[in-house]
């Protein structure tokens, strides 16, 4: 494919001056493919890699349509309506687009919930032209009676497939109820799985298809390594591994909003600078600790998957798997935290022994074996190639065989 600028895109020159602003120059290859069409008025089914540039892919287009066709939004109605899954990730869109269209003079607004409603209702009384929404929330507010579709041009579903493993097909379908039939409609994602595909076509009209290679596809600056190691031992390893200084800047993943929670506790009793991203935590909470993340106040952020959705930092120089995702696409997003902006990254995954079937369908995904780290000081005895730890009265003892800096 040829390599354009964004000047060759027939971007507005109030886009191309925020665009210059940004440092923005050559469009990644989901923006080149994906914005052409959109400009036309397409539908359009997108799929590309976590950090890939999708946002601006289907922001750009948006705020030219809403420029170019300049009309008052009516009261409690917005123009465009774009869903995401999470809080994080509805603020992180509502970011980019205030700052791509920054000279065009438009009215945003969010809407999310654990914060108060009368803010947000406030927001939309006078109507938006942007709205970027969390489905629960935004089905509040329908039944509240403080906010209408009817005049939605433009519908965007962002990381459809998160969406729809977190159970909002229900909501979904609800919120494409109140939608006028005359619409354009976008859909992205980092994977497509089938069924979503399937719900997909069934909300689109004759759309355009974007589909650029998966992270694991493309991710020769990952290091990918997977370590065997006992339930009981994992807190112990991460412990371990963060003694290496060049563990400079971690993301920690878990299955659980209590083991996150009770990690991140451990992290910070060890003297180890952490704090946790979860459901269960404010929104003001989770925006001081996505915060003092990107600051570098905190070394050691541990989340769970779908509060992890919206965590754009640079920089980070490791993402561990202390436990292994159910769902090997949650893999995908994971790893795709790092080695970001042509940079190098570490992603270590702790495997025990009710994990090895989540190992296994993440190896199918990849389509190859992760390589083994043999040499750990807690290698469970079941990895290839190791040697039972001796056992005592407090359990497990550490492998004290060779430790290598696998982390680098």
């Amino acid at each position: 494919m040829q390599t354009l600028s964004f000047e060759a895109l027939d971007l507005i020159e109030p886009i191309q001056h925020a665009l210059k602003a940004q440092n923005y120059t050559v469009p990644t290859p989901i923006q080149q493919q994906a914005i052409p069409l959109l400009l036309a008025g397409n539908d359009l089914m997108g799929s590309a890699q976590t950090g890939s540039g999708k946002t601006a892919a289907f922001a750009l287009p948006i705020l030219q349509h809403l420029a170019l066709h300049r009309r008052s939004p009516q009261r409690t109605a917005t123009r465009t309506l774009i869903l995401a899954p999470t809080r994080e990730l509805v603020a992180q869109i509502a970011e980019s687009f205030a700052a791509y269209g920054r000279h065009l003079g438009l009215r945003q607004a969010t809407v999310y919930g654990g914060v108060g409603k009368y803010g947000q209702i406030k927001a939309l009384q006078r109507g938006v032209d942007i709205l970027t929404a969390t489905p629960g929330r935004l089905l509040d507010l329908l039944g509240d009676g403080v906010l209408r579709l009817d005049r939605v041009e433009i519908f965007v579903l962002d990381e459809a497939d998160r969406m729809l493993d977190m159970g909002f097909i229900p909501a979904i379908n609800r919120v494409i109820a109140e939608l006028p039939a005359v619409r354009q409609s976008l859909f992205f994602s980092a994977t497509l799985p089938p069924e979503v595909i399937s719900l997909a076509r069934s909300m689109l009209i004759k759309p355009s298809h974007v589909a650029v290679a998966r992270e694991v596809d493309q991710a020769p600056d990952i290091d990918q390594r997977v370590l065997f190691v006992e339930r009981e031992n994992k807190t112990a390893l991460l412990l371990s591994l963060l003694k290496d200084r060049m563990t400079r800047r971690v993301l920690v993943f878990t299955r659980t909003k209590h083991r996150a929670h009770r990690l991140s506790q451990a992290l910070v009793k060890a003297r180890i600078r952490s704090d946790c991203l979860h459901g269960n935590k404010s929104q003001s909470a989770r925006r001081r600790a996505l915060a003092a993340f990107h600051a570098g106040r905190i070394r050691v952020l541990v989340a769970t998957d779908i509060a992890a959705r919206g965590i754009d930092v640079e920089d980070i120089s490791h993402v561990i798997n202390f436990e292994l995702p159910n769902e090997p696409e949650s893999y995908v997003h994971r790893i795709g935290r790092t080695a970001r902006a042509g940079k190098t990254g570490t992603a270590l995954s702790f495997c025990d022994p009710s994990e090895n079937d989540y190992l296994r369908r993440i190896e199918r995904l990849l389509k190859h074996k992760m390589s083994v780290v043999r040499d750990h000081l807690f290698v469970g005895p079941y990895a290839p190639g190791s040697v039972r730890a001796p056992s005592g009265a407090n359990g497990p003892k550490p492998n004290r065989r060779s430790h290598r800096r696998f982390t680098r």
